[in-house]
């Protein structure tokens, strides 16, 4: 029998537009101040862990997460596609509120969970849940018996979340999303299962700390 592979999943640190409530998609926005100060803390609170590798979205967002991550750990960073936030197509840029507004039929379908229904240009959750939970398994797969990162963003923390609690696609989200939170699951051939949810012991100080790996 393959040994479970543990995992820690992460969601990038804080950007301007997650202040904003703007839908980043798979547009590249960087960390803003708070999320790379995030990014130091949570580097911290893990440079002591087993991590044999770390694997991480390529957007600068999670990429930059990522990187103060592989520094403490003295790992380099693998870029992974599949840990790539939904592609929100036409909903990119825009405020939840300018949605709403906007495009009211369309934002119903979004706020009601319709797994079929994707933005002009966008994907599906049926189609984001498929290439998360391919990407993660097969990576998970490649290290039975050890730990591993995985950096990504919030679409992909919630199928993970899904995936190991067996929540359906449409059930109402009632568990933090959090920025440069720690999450920790299982993996075997037969799926993952939840170990530990929305640590956020390591940013309970809010004073920035320039002095952390950077």
């Amino acid at each position: 029998m393959q040994e479970p592979t543990r995992i820690i999943a992460i969601r990038h640190g804080e950007t301007h537009w997650n202040v904003d409530s703007r839908i980043q998609g798979q547009l590249d926005i960087p960390l803003n101040a708070l999320g790379r100060s995030q990014a130091s803390r949570l580097a911290q609170a893990l440079k002591d862990e087993p991590v044999r590798a770390i694997y991480a979205s390529s957007l600068t967002r999670a990429w930059e997460t990522a990187q103060y991550l592989g520094r403490a750990l003295e790992l380099d960073v693998v870029p992974e596609l599949g840990l790539r936030e939904r592609g929100f197509g036409d909903f990119e840029g825009k405020t939840f509120a300018e949605i709403q507004a906007e495009l009211p039929d369309q934002s119903q379908l979004w706020r009601t969970r319709d797994p079929h229904f994707s933005p002009l240009g966008g994907e599906s959750l049926t189609d984001l849940r498929l290439r998360v939970l391919e990407a993660a398994s097969r990576l998970a797969a490649q290290h039975p018996g050890e730990l591993i990162a995985l950096v990504g963003h919030g679409g992909v923390m919630d199928v993970l979340y899904r995936a190991a609690t067996r929540l359906g696609i449409q059930a109402p989200r009632t568990w933090e999303l959090g920025n440069a939170a720690i999450n920790r699951l299982l993996w075997t051939p037969e799926g993952f299962s939840l170990v530990g949810w929305a640590d956020t012991n390591h940013l309970d100080d809010d004073a920035l700390d320039e002095t952390s790996v950077a």
